[in-house]
């Protein structure tokens, strides 16, 4: 392929589609991959606790067709419905927190789920996106305060702060982790000063320690993220698994459907851990392609919205680079734990990982940068097609103005 087909591909000039191209090619492939992969890592635990090997590929398929149904309702709807309904989605998010703390599923020690008719609604997956739709919405309404003064940078991190606080009591604390990274992001971009920047990294940085030795589960973990073989059957036993999975992939893999540490050796292998079934079955080259398309899917997203800054949308830009920012920290997380760089989190990893609430919320996420995109162009062709009409009237104009000054 020549570097201008490479330009092309990933649309580094203004495209004539009224959709990101390259944005919709690269989910449709990890939607599909991520099928074909929990297809094959979930084989030997749904044939040993529902007597059927396909029971959580149904499940997933299922998943699948609900989240294209929400993708296509998110690429509908305007985004000045988001733009006026912010606030209360943020109110929204703080009430589905406070109900899973009552009425909530507890699994594995956690209580993060909310059962909804046959699935569980992740309360805090549908909050996340929620905070990140108010965060764009504070940022465009207080930006010269959160530029300015310490008080417009304090506001969105004492809501962050009430938020954290809830979703740190089921406990989730790779949620809080997620949600910290974005929101210092987006400040970031948004012209916050340095001091104030580098400082709230610190503190961050302090809290999240502070998290983990306060918690022996927590500590147990990076304990055995930072010498996992000293107790390869206790604490460093998910990530020795992981790694043994990593080592027998090679460069072309063992062949679909023939991972060893799948077969009820590594916990999660459908789940937190599928990326070290990639590795294991795939090699080399199906992680490389993997991590390509979850590339140019960030890519795509921090396009897009550094596109809908310089059209001066600037709600529609900030939410779409504050999705990008979690699509890339949230990969980041789940392959640098399987691969034993970070510690281990419950992570997914987008759009590959089995999960319901996490493919839908990220389904309706991706919805709503196909329709900022959208909404972009239609503004950019407008404004063209303005500046053409006044430069039309300037030069029909221009033989009267003539004739005149001779008169």
């Amino acid at each position: 392929m020549t570097w201008e087909g490479i330009k092309d591909f990933f649309q580094l000039k203004p495209s004539g589609h009224l959709y990101d191209a390259p944005l919709l090619y690269s989910l449709i492939c990890l939607i599909g991959v991520g099928f074909i992969m929990v297809t094959s890592a979930s084989m030997p635990e749904a044939e040993r606790l529902f007597d059927n090997p396909y029971h959580i590929m149904y499940r997933q398929a299922a998943f699948i067709m609900l989240g294209a149904f929400l993708f296509m309702i998110a690429t509908s709807v305007k985004m000045q419905w988001w733009k006026v309904a912010n606030p209360y989605l943020l109110l929204m998010g703080i009430g589905l927190l406070l109900a899973v703390l009552v009425v909530g599923n507890e699994i594995n020690g956690s209580k993060r789920w909310i059962p909804f008719g046959p699935i569980n609604i992740q309360a805090s997956e549908v909050a996340k996106l929620f905070f990140f739709s108010y965060l764009a919405g504070y940022l465009v309404r207080k930006r010269d305060e959160v530029q300015k003064n310490l008080k417009g940078f304090v506001k969105p991190l004492g809501v962050l702060g009430a938020y954290a606080f809830l979703i740190l009591l089921q406990p989730d604390l790779g949620t809080v982790v997620v949600m910290f990274v974005t929101t210092v992001g987006l400040l970031f971009l948004a012209g916050a000063r340095l001091l104030q920047f580098f400082a709230l990294i610190l503190l961050g940085f302090a809290l999240v320690i502070s998290l983990i030795v306060l918690e022996p589960y927590r500590m147990a973990r990076v304990v055995g993220f930072l010498d996992p073989w000293d107790d390869p059957f206790g604490k460093g036993y998910q990530l020795v698994q992981s790694l043994m999975a990593y080592g027998q992939g090679g460069w072309f893999g063992q062949g679909l459907g023939n991972s060893v540490q799948k077969l009820q050796y590594m916990p999660h292998a459908h789940n937190d851990f599928i990326f070290a079934v990639v590795a294991e079955e795939l090699g080399f080259v199906g992680v490389f392609t993997v991590l390509m398309l979850l590339g140019t899917l960030v890519f795509r997203a921090l396009l897009i919205g550094q596109r809908a800054l310089k059209a001066d949308l600037q709600f529609e830009g900030y939410f779409a680079l504050g999705i990008g920012i979690w699509f890339a920290f949230q990969s980041m997380v789940n392959v640098g734990a399987s691969a034993g760089i970070l510690p281990t989190k419950g992570l997914t990893l987008p759009f590959i990982s089995y999960g319901g609430s996490s493919l839908l919320v990220m389904a309706i996420a991706a919805g709503v940068l196909m329709r900022i995109d959208f909404e972009t162009k239609m503004a950019t062709k407008q404004a063209t097609s303005r500046s053409n009409g006044r430069a039309s009237r300037r030069t029909a104009s221009s033989p009267a103005a003539v004739v005149q000054e001779a008169a």
